[in-house]
């Protein structure tokens, strides 16, 4: 299942990062192997589509993160409004 959040933080040099989930609850750390852009470093505040899964300590973390395009977001949110 699909989650969306907005990047909190990014530490480059670490190459991880934390990512705040839309419909609230923790700050979830990903890795930058985890990108599915590498090339392009996330910036603070934009919109990324993620999965979660469990991190081998226990804590859940976001996984096959994507950035989201404006116009992705209004087609993405039409659709679930139109499933009910």
């Amino acid at each position: 299942m699909t989650h969306f959040g907005k990047i909190k933080s990014y530490d480059a040099g670490k190459g991880s990062g934390t990512i705040a989930p839309e419909k609230g609850g923790d700050a979830l750390t990903f890795q930058k192997s985890d990108l599915q852009q590498e090339a392009a470093e996330p910036k603070q505040g934009q919109r990324f589509g993620y999965e979660t899964n469990q991190a081998s300590g226990g804590d859940m973390c976001a996984t096959n993160l994507r950035q989201q395009e404006q116009g992705d977001n209004f087609q993405r949110d039409q659709a679930s409004n139109q499933q009910g």
